[in-house]
């Protein structure tokens, strides 16, 4: 349902054009209460606490979609910040868009987190020269990345645990 148009729906006997743009709408809410930090922030602690929250919305984007997650000195989440949009297999990162939300919300670390829209989070040689690149400039704002994810469909790739960072 998450990738149906109301055209598809509306093919269905007994649903119209109104039922099925109700029923994509129900369904959309339903992905973003899924991925909606708590009220009470959540705290991070390790790769499979971010792809609880990333997992199901960000699996199925047809294009590479970039994010920063904002700590605070707790690990607990401050903000979400949409970075970039791409195409079917990149997406332009610059550290100053990266950074700009941190210094502003005065985060102490950030986690970063794309999707690949194959499906296979294995890391390219473009997303490992990406993340050395943000790391240098952390490093001279004087904030840590705690880690990048990237997440395919079901499964996901920690820079962290595979030692790229």
């Amino acid at each position: 349902l998450g990738e149906c148009m109301p055209e598809d729906l509306s093919n269905i006997k007994g649903i119209g054009r109104a039922k099925a743009c109700q029923i994509l709408a129900a369904v959309e809410l339903g992905k973003r209460i899924a991925s909606f930090p708590r009220k009470n922030q959540v705290q991070i602690t390790n790769p499979d606490d971010i792809v609880q929250l990333f997992m199901e919305k960000m699996r199925y984007y047809k294009k590479e979609h970039f994010k920063v997650l904002l700590l605070n000195t707790k690990s607990k989440i401050i903000e979400e910040c949409d970075i970039s949009v791409g195409d079917l297999s990149s997406t332009v990162i610059h550290p100053r868009e990266v950074f700009s939300h941190a210094v502003r919300r005065s985060a102490a670390s950030v986690l970063l987190i794309h999707n690949h829209p194959s499906g296979n989070p294995e890391p390219s040689r473009q997303d490992i020269e990406v993340t050395k690149r943000l790391s240098e400039a952390a490093e001279i704002l004087g904030i840590s990345i705690l880690d990048h994810i990237i997440i395919g469909d079901g499964v996901y790739i920690s820079f962290k645990r595979k030692g790229l960072m």
